[in-house]
């Protein structure tokens, strides 16, 4: 059954609401920070996948609008982001980069010893780490043919697909929990600053304004713009990266390079406008989220589910350990730290947003926490691409 783009929107406002219902009426949710995305998009996979399998009704979904509004999400947190805390988060970025492409190495060491074990091919084991899991859907698609044609993997794609399935999922789930672990088990201190970069605090939320909200809207739009002809150059040099990361460039740019007289001006004329944006790139991730939960189909593990299963539940383990153990306690052991701790799961089992999905909550419940949302971004959108390029290219050529 065909809905089409409209419709498929429609019902993602819809379930965005359901899961901010849910959340503010059930203190659970909040307590471990589950993104309200996630809430309203795992009650759809419920009912899509009963229809399935009772009816054998398959929804496709056209979900056109879901790559815009992630241009528009990161387009906010540029524009949110202050200079001076990018320079003060050189150091840590680099940290986390760091760590970031040492599991990288783990979740394909592990991957490969688990296909061996299941008595299948070890380049099997790459679809089961990082090419789906810290890679993405993107990386998926860009290396399931050249396994399949060149080495033989015939189902690298379902096999892909199906990881990067359960890893988006896990990651929507444990990110807020290991925030709140974190803060309890080590009693670190929540942050005392209310100036959120995405969304607003569950109680008090503030006031905006007509011309507020008009002067983000515009503001957007137009580093959305920057940001795809900066992305149409980059390309131009042979060099490939997400758009994402241009918008977020070209955010960063655009805060940076107009003048502070006119920056005051606005801010005083209009002093909603920055909370405006917050609430705007709020709803940007949060209709992104549940438009990517919209997408997935459960029932296409089932040829692999033992497999998958197993490969999964070790490299959720592996991310659970090495995040407490590892991540935490080298970005610091303080409240920054917890926030990138909760994306972590994010940039090595879901994506960009699903991380930031997760920080955002956690930021709702705690506070604001500044350098996380310039760092772990730029570590997932940039560094990360790269490094993990060349680490799955030394494993098919070691395996192949």
């Amino acid at each position: 059954m065909q809905v089409d783009a409209h419709l498929s929107f429609t019902l993602a406002v819809f379930l965005l609401i359901v899961g901010k219902i849910l959340t503010l009426r059930w203190s659970l949710l909040r307590r471990y920070s589950i993104p309200e995305a996630v809430a309203g998009g795992l009650a759809f996979i419920a009912v899509v996948t009963i229809l399935h399998m009772v009816w054998g009704i398959d929804l496709e979904m056209q979900l056109g609008a879901r790559d815009f509004l992630l241009l528009v999400f990161f387009a906010g947190i540029g524009l949110n982001a202050d200079i001076r805390a990018l320079r003060e988060g050189g150091r840590p970025l680099l940290v986390l980069t760091g760590i970031s492409v040492a599991f990288m190495v783990i979740q394909n060491v592990a991957g490969v010893l688990i296909a061996l074990i299941f008595g299948r091919p070890a380049l099997e084991g790459l679809l089961v780490g990082s090419i789906p899991l810290t890679g993405g859907v993107g990386t998926t698609l860009a290396w399931a043919p050249i396994l399949e044609t060149q080495h033989g993997i015939g189902t690298a794609l379902e096999l892909g697909v199906a990881s990067n399935t359960v890893g988006l999922v896990a990651a929507c789930l444990i990110g807020g929990p290991m925030a709140a672990f974190l803060m309890a088990r080590y009693r670190v201190r929540p942050s005392e600053d209310k100036r959120l970069e995405i969304g607003a605090a569950h109680e008090n939320p503030p006031p905006l304004d007509y011309m507020s909200v008009l002067w983000a809207v515009l503001l957007l739009d137009v580093t959305v713009m920057a940001g795809q002809a900066l992305h149409g150059v980059i390309s131009l040099t042979g060099i490939t990266l997400p758009a994402f990361v241009s918008c977020l460039v070209a955010g960063i740019l655009i805060r940076a390079l107009l003048p502070r007289g006119l920056r005051g001006r606005v801010s005083r004329q209009w002093p909603g406008m920055r909370r405006a944006m917050a609430l705007l790139s709020e709803l940007a991730l949060g209709l992104f989220l549940v438009m990517a939960l919209m997408g997935l189909k459960p029932w296409a593990l089932a040829d692999v589910l033992g497999f998958v299963t197993v490969a999964l539940a070790v490299q959720i383990a592996l991310t659970l350990v090495y995040t407490v153990f590892v991540v935490f306690r080298v970005m610091g052991r303080d409240y920054e730290s917890v926030v990138i701790s909760s994306g972590f799961s994010g940039i090595t089992l879901g994506s960009t947003a699903t991380a930031i999905a997760n920080m955002t909550a956690v930021a709702r419940q705690y506070g604001a926490a500044h350098a996380a949302f310039v760092i772990v971004p730029l570590v997932c959108g940039f560094f990360i691409d790269l490094a993990n390029a060349a680490i799955i290219s030394v494993f098919v050529w070691l395996l192949g």
